[in-house]
């Protein structure tokens, strides 16, 4: 199969802007778009039939009308639309498996909102075999609207407790794809011994920022060469990893953030990095699995 980069459907104005983002980032990595609108009821092709009666008929349409919009935009664009006879999520995860990336639209920012996100999208995030981007939907006077191709940094977050190849291949790419700068952030809490009566023991905390610099530019070494092109900027913050990825997401253009394939079976499906981003971060999301 060709590589394609997926965006799933379900009519929402959340679901067209991520489909947007996804149009974008396929033209510019030359690779297909596909849209896929799973629903458990569809049938297979009947004969022609009156729309009131086709069973299929909004769910063609949905897709439809989502391409027409996409190919006016992006002339050159290969995009094939897809409709599946199956459950949402297990649609989207298999999609993902076959995929270079899975886009899914992302809905609101408030904290009950952000809980009952999607009901697809989060599972669909903390299973798949390969990066979901999560778009949000811009508003204007209340009203979710597709969202513009935003500028900014490709802001990576990493925790350098492991290794981090996927996560720096997945924000290379996309900041060499969109002419983006990159901009890969470490947070680091300061311990407890570094606290004193007036503040924080500044002698503790320069030796664990210049720690954290050393192994923050040992990662990016071999990637900076690999992209020369792609400006790179380091950052450690003395900060939770959560706090640290999330507010230096702020202006940012798409931020990464790992989790990780196999976790203990009590633990969550994501770590508090992901969480915060995907609940928090206003920009386009990317969770990369690695190991």
């Amino acid at each position: 199969m060709e590589p394609v980069i997926t965006v799933g459907l379900d009519g929402s104005p959340e679901s067209l802007a991520a489909a947007h983002w996804a149009a974008d980032e396929a033209e510019r990595r030359k690779l297909t778009l596909r849209l896929l609108h799973a629903w458990p009821l569809l049938v297979p092709e009947p004969t022609i039939i009156p729309s009131e009666v086709d069973q299929n008929y909004w769910a063609q349409r949905l897709v439809h009308n989502a391409q027409a919009e996409l190919q006016a935009r992006h002339p050159g664009l290969s995009v094939v639309g897809n409709l599946v006879a199956d459950d949402a999520e297990d649609a989207l995860l298999q999609a993902a498996s076959e995929s270079e990336v899975l886009v899914l639209g992302s809905r609101g920012l408030l904290p009950v909102e952000s809980y009952f996100m999607g009901d697809v999208s989060m599972p669909v995030v903390a299973r798949a075999e390969r990066p979901v981007v999560l778009v949000r939907a811009e508003t204007q006077e209340g009203r979710p609207q597709p969202t513009a191709p935003t500028p900014g940094a490709v802001v990576v977050g990493l925790k350098l407790r492991g290794p981090c190849d996927e996560l720096l291949e997945f924000g290379f790419i996309t900041a060499a794809a969109r002419s983006m700068p990159l901009r890969a952030v470490h947070g680091r809490s300061v311990p407890v011994h570094a606290r004193v009566p007036w503040g924080v023991d500044h002698g503790v905390t320069e030796e664990i920022t210049q720690d954290a610099q050393k192994h923050l530019s040992q990662a990016l070494r071999p990637w900076r060469e690999k992209f020369p092109g792609v400006q790179v900027v380091d950052v450690v913050r003395l900060e939770s990893p959560a706090k640290a990825a999330v507010r230096e997401a702020e202006s940012a253009g798409l931020l990464v953030v790992g989790r990780r394939k196999h976790r203990p079976p009590v633990a969550p499906h994501l770590g508090s990095v992901a969480q915060a981003a995907v609940h928090h971060a206003r920009c386009p999301v990317a969770v990369v699995p690695h190991d």
